[in-house]
């Protein structure tokens, strides 16, 4: 359950909060001053803090430069009455969430506060980096697996962890770049600065560049306020930028800016703005591609690619199933309340063959799916989703077994619109470019600069390729000997 600090002087607002959050499951504790607001900032530990800018004993600034140095994690959002915003502003420069203007839309109050507990969360929740899967605490999120591939990771995370320089974490969609970007942060020495991640390919191309970079009042039509950018609230943390290949050209040139020089300007301003941002990116998508087509700045792509963590797809690491299928039960336990100790044979081997093309995410979701359908201490396979109870290997999209690269696309996209999939057309090209390469490296018998002709790539763009979706020549193609062959 969140826990909610409400520090204001008018009783009407502290009744607002309390009857519209403490009936969605959030618990609400308010404070009338300055001093009382503080002491219960100490003794209750609140997960997000609304806190009015006038109170009758000290300013809401000063109030949050004391929150913020005894916990910087904690999302803060000022409130105030009236036109006048500057001391919230200052306050967003020195780190504070956002503000508001009063009267408060609670439509719009719902939204921010979830946002908070979520950034609260990521910041608060360390990424356990445990391969050998020893007891991991309640609450904490997990990067699981040891099989030689993710043992990589691992290492990967230990080297650029202590050091300032930008990562680019590549993989599918669903393999967990996130966490990955999470557990550099909480290893590294910003960790006691703030962590905040945008979704490049969720949020409109219009909205992006005021989300990143921050905007003046009056700079386009219905900005009423000055915003205070990504760039500028994280200063002294991590940015994690995720699927930054959806990034629209015109944004690119500002990124690489602050990547070269730590400073850009708000959208309509002329001041020049420094932050001090250690970037992490993600995608999964063909970034030398991209730079190939101009759709994805070449100067970006070099400054980005400075330290790069491949993950691989759930399908090359057989070995990590039953650790991430006990791991993902034992948080349905707790979410959910059940007591599942086992997952029937039958159900495992349903699991084993499926090819899962939404990664450790569609997983993460069948099993969930499945214990919600679990009255007892054992998931049987009758609990599992028709998507992987109903699957044939022979009529797989995504087959892995060598030889078999024909795609039933109907029965695919039948399967994905049943998980809820919210990124098809990634998914989608994924498994086409994926099959594409692993005919036509089959056809040349592993000759990879042959395969790259045929493909109209470069080598290099080919070899990427084949880091990015996991594809190693031993399984693709042997010569007559039973040696693998990858000139």
């Amino acid at each position: 359950m969140a826990r909610l600090l409400v520090v204001d002087d008018e009783p009407s607002t502290l009744h607002l909060f309390r009857r519209v959050f403490e009936a969605e499951d959030v618990t609400v504790a308010t404070a009338t001053s300055g001093e009382a607001g503080l002491r219960l900032f100490s003794e209750a530990g609140p997960d997000a803090v609304v806190l009015d800018v006038l109170l009758p004993d000290r300013t809401g600034l000063e109030v949050f430069r004391e929150m913020h140095r005894l916990d910087p994690k904690v999302p803060v959002i000022l409130i105030t009455a009236g036109g006048t915003s500057d001391t919230a502003i200052e306050a967003m420069k020195l780190g504070a969430f956002d503000y508001l203007l009063k009267p408060l839309d609670f439509g719009r109050v719902r939204i921010l506060l979830r946002r908070a507990f979520e950034i609260r969360r990521l910041m608060h929740e360390p990424v356990s980096v445990d391969p050998d899967m020893g007891k991991i605490p309640a609450g904490h999120d997990a990067i699981v697996g040891r099989g030689p591939a993710m043992q990589e990771v691992y290492k990967a995370i230990g080297r650029v962890a202590p050091q300032t320089v930008t990562v680019l974490i590549r993989g599918e969609s669903g393999t967990g770049k996130e966490l990955v970007g999470r557990a550099i942060y909480h290893h590294s020495n910003r960790a006691d600065g703030p962590f905040l991640a945008v979704n490049c390919a969720a949020i409109p191309e219009t909205l992006l560049e005021s989300e990143l970079f921050g905007h003046e009042k009056g700079s386009f039509t219905g900005a009423d306020r000055r915003r205070i950018g990504k760039f500028e609230q994280c200063s002294g943390g991590t940015l994690f930028l995720d699927e930054i290949g959806d990034m629209p050209l015109v944004l690119q040139s500002k990124i690489l800016r602050v990547l070269q020089d730590q400073q850009f300007e708000r959208v309509g301003g002329n001041q020049t703005i420094r932050t001090d941002v250690r970037i992490i990116a993600s995608t999964n998508r063909d970034l030398e591609q991209m730079v190939a087509a101009g759709t994805f700045r070449s100067d970006l792509y070099y400054r980005l690619n400075v330290y790069t963590i491949t993950l691989p797809p759930l399908g090359e690491r057989p070995e990590d199933l039953p650790l991430l299928v006990d791991h993902f039960l034992v948080r349905a336990n707790r979410e959910l309340g059940k007591q599942i100790r086992s997952i029937a044979p039958d159900a495992m081997e349903l699991l084993r063959v499926y090819p899962w093309p939404g990664n450790v995410r569609q997983l993460q979701s069948v099993l969930k799916q499945a214990a919600l359908r679990t009255a007892g201490p054992v998931l049987l396979a009758d609990f599992l989703p028709d998507t992987v109870r109903l699957y044939h290997p022979a009529e797989s999209p995504a087959s892995p077994v060598p030889g078999s690269i024909s795609i039933d696309w109907d029965r695919f996209l039948d399967q994905r619109l049943e998980s809820g999939t919210n990124q098809l057309y990634d998914e989608a090209v994924n498994l086409l470019e994926r099959m594409v390469i692993t005919r036509v490296l089959r056809h040349t018998s592993g000759n990879q600069l042959q395969a790259a002709k045929i493909l109209g790539i470069t080598r290099s763009t080919m070899r990427a390729k084949m880091r990015q979706f996991g594809i190693t020549l031993g399984r693709v193609v042997h010569d007559d000997n039973g040696q693998e062959n990858g000139n």
